[in-house]
């Protein structure tokens, strides 16, 4: 019944909303399947800035920069992730005013169950829409808009 309602709810949104409630749903499926499994909330602004720094070691300034929050956000962001353990915070050689920072051990750890639960996901999508549409939606996204 309730995918009845959600489906009929979707048939009158334009593109913008549909792409924001599917984020919405597929979001808080994803942030579920962690909080179930792990000891360790993280919130999706928190993995959004693990996301951009998974294998990198950016200065703060560079996420501050590349990443869609606001900049005291993003440090209060960055302070909880360091207080939970998942990032370090290191001085940039030869410049004292600029800090790196990069996932710890256990911030990766963390980041790759978290990828596996959303491949997970992203399987149980594919098996409902089917693999080939899944592909081409995900190609579709990843084209240029030009719409900046």
């Amino acid at each position: 019944m309730n995918h009845l309602i959600l489906n009929s709810e979707l048939q009158h949104l334009d593109l913008i909303d549909l792409l924001s409630e599917r984020h919405s749903l597929v979001r808080k499926i994803a942030e579920k399947a962690w909080n179930d499994q792990s000891e360790i909330y993280i919130s999706n602004s928190e993995w959004y800035i693990m996301a951009r720094i998974y294998k990198k070691q950016p200065t703060i300034s560079y996420v501050t920069k590349n990443v869609e929050i606001s900049r005291q956000a993003i440090h209060k962001f960055i302070q909880k992730l360091s207080d939970k353990g998942l990032v370090e915070i290191n001085n940039v050689e030869n410049n004292k005013k600029e800090k790196c920072i990069q996932l710890t051990a256990l911030g990766k750890d963390c980041y790759e169950k978290n990828a596996t639960l959303k491949a997970q996901l992203e399987q149980k999508i594919a098996e409902k829409m089917g693999t080939e549409q899944v592909r081409m939606l995900k190609d579709l996204l990843k084209l240029e808009w030009d719409i900046n």
